[in-house]
């Protein structure tokens, strides 16, 4: 029971951090946010970081990249059905973007997840070795020497 709520913790403490970089980061760059956007972010940044706990250090970052990519993209598209069409909440539209599909995800904004789960996947890495004592990160950027 104590692993259990030790795992919790650490899940809801990373949780929080990516849900609120996230909120921020639409604050700096829409100038609002939803508070849906929280959990999706924080999601996200939890997903990107348990690549390289659960597959391992010696997957190349660029590859952890596009499955963060991959998985973004993915989370981005269930909660844009659910929240924008389902909901009617209206919170993005993609729909003047090229390469868009219904409006919930597009190509371009693709490329930045693929940039930024970089980010998540290395501070998540840094905040798991820091603020609960795992491995020290080390990456390779295209296989094992």
């Amino acid at each position: 029971m104590k692993l259990f709520l030790k795992k919790l913790y650490k899940t809801m403490y990373l949780w929080a951090i990516g849900g609120l970089l996230y909120c921020l980061f639409e604050l700096i760059f829409r100038g609002h946010t939803h508070w849906t956007m929280f959990a999706v972010g924080g999601f996200c940044f939890v997903m990107c970081g348990l690549l390289n706990e659960h597959i391992g250090w010696d997957m190349p970052l660029p590859l952890q990249m596009l499955i963060g990519c991959l998985v973004i993209t993915g989370t981005e598209l269930i909660a844009g059905v659910v929240l924008n069409i389902w909901l009617g909440l209206n919170i993005w539209d993609y729909s003047n973007m090229p390469l868009n599909l219904w409006g919930q995800i597009c190509l371009p904004f693709s490329f930045l997840w693929f940039f930024l789960s970089a980010v998540a996947i290395a501070l998540d890495d840094e905040l798991r070795y820091n603020m609960f004592g795992e491995e020290k990160p080390h990456y390779y950027f295209w296989r094992k020497k």
